[in-house]
């Protein structure tokens, strides 16, 4: 456990180091966060009782989806471990004392969660204090808070999961390019990122939510401003903790498949 925990710290303390890129993505997610929640305000203006949730809880989502950006974008991968895949250079990391998956799972977390380190702060605190109901809304009580932290975590481990599938199956192809198009475009919206999960035609919620995708950035930002409580809430936090297992599982399992079949010339 102790080389896990070092290797995570080492990780973040070095992506902590890239402060202007912070900066530079602040200004962009809170100019992103304000025209988002603009849009949606004419829209609800235009018909509010066409939407499934009033319009500050719509604010919040959009302001915590800013906040955590990094954390759930399903776009942001990592060029380096990509380059491993289709260079070679994945030899040394098979000389390592920490296996492949973990050692790549972990240097994504550190990297996503340092990210969301420096932007969250400034984003939450700046959205909070904007006037009602362009801003941000506080959760009901102590419990929803504390459950919103526990499905964001949650959330954020399975999306983590569900990206490692990508780096795998880079193993077969030896092209990321189509992998990360793929699956990010079809990340990015079907998780709520381009829209809420429940603006969605019923039927397409019905089947999302059996999904790993409504694991992810939905489940928490939906439990944080109140629009998904008691049995459903409960059931979604089931198949949040199913999906990161059976995630976990057949990552670790396919990686040790495709690990097999590597081959690292010149050496």
């Amino acid at each position: 456990m102790k080389k896990y925990l070092s290797f995570f710290r080492i990780r973040f303390l070095n992506s902590l180091q890239y402060r202007a890129a912070a900066y530079a993505g602040m200004a962009t997610q809170f100019f992103w966060g304000g025209m988002l929640v603009l849009m949606y305000r004419a829209f609800y203006r235009a018909d509010a009782a066409a939407f499934p949730m009033a319009f500050q809880q719509t604010a919040s989502y959009v302001w915590l989806q800013q906040a955590f950006l990094w954390l759930f974008m399903t776009w942001g991968y990592d060029n380096e471990i990509f380059a491993q895949i289709t260079q070679g250079t994945i030899a040394y990391e098979l000389a390592r004392p920490i296996p492949v998956y973990s050692m790549w799972f972990l240097k994504q977390a550190a990297n996503r969660s340092a990210g969301a380190f420096l932007r969250c702060i400034p984003v939450l605190t700046v959205s909070f204090l904007l006037p009602k109901p362009y801003g941000l809304m506080l959760p009901d009580s102590i419990q929803t808070l504390l459950l919103f932290l526990m499905t964001l975590v949650l959330g954020f481990f399975t999306m983590l999961a569900f990206q490692m599938l990508a780096y795998i199956l880079v193993f077969y192809t030896m092209s990321p390019s189509g992998v990360r198009m793929v699956m990010a475009t079809a990340g990015e919206f079907l998780s709520g990122g381009l829209i809420p999960i429940p603006f969605m035609p019923q039927k397409m919620q019905d089947i999302l939510t059996l999904t790993p995708f409504a694991a992810m950035q939905n489940l928490p930002l939906r439990v944080y401003i109140g629009d998904i409580a008691g049995g459903e809430l409960a059931n979604a936090v089931i198949l949040q903790l199913f999906w990161l297992a059976a995630l976990l599982f057949v990552g670790n399992l396919w990686i040790r498949r495709a690990l097999r079949r590597v081959v690292v010339q010149g050496g």
